[in-house]
């Protein structure tokens, strides 16, 4: 339902919520979400546009996010890179519909909102305090003791 690109974007800023105020490079990111380098690059460009994320430059420079876990919502991140298209008018063009959407287009933007919804109440940093036993990005060893390194 959902492109790789938002995956991707989901992935990277959920690693850098582990440690938000320590720049990471393109590298690490990577190499920890398991993202491919190239295409991370064009990721990360777009959540800064958005001002997710913010780029310094130098020798300990690298990537941060630009707010707070806690301020970032799963659909700042979706709609950083692939926004939710909501359906306002009838898809197959058909002019007596107009804004009067179909039974069928009617439920499907009716779930498209229910999705919103619960992504722009859903923050970064709920994301990693949800209790379970598989923690984002994180490899856990088969009997659940110890982390492993992704």
């Amino acid at each position: 339902m959902f492109s790789q690109t938002v995956e991707y974007a989901l992935r990277a800023v959920v690693f850098m919520a582990g440690e938000p105020d320590r720049p990471m490079t393109t590298q690490e990111i990577a190499q920890h979400t398991l993202v491919p380098r190239g295409y991370l690059s064009k990721v990360l460009q777009y959540l800064s546009r958005a001002g997710l994320v913010t780029a310094q430059r130098g020798l300990h420079g690298g990537y941060c996010l630009a707010r707070s876990p806690q301020q970032i919502t799963v659909l700042d991140v979706v709609n950083a890179v692939d926004p939710v298209q909501r359906i306002h008018t009838c898809p197959l063009g058909i002019e007596m519909h107009g804004k009067n959407l179909c039974p069928l287009h009617r439920r499907l933007d009716q779930a498209l909102a229910f999705i919103e919804k619960a992504f722009g109440e859903s923050t970064i940093a709920d994301v990693l305090d949800e209790p379970s036993q598989s923690k984002p990005l994180c490899r856990v060893s088969p009997d659940g003791s110890k982390k492993l390194p992704a």
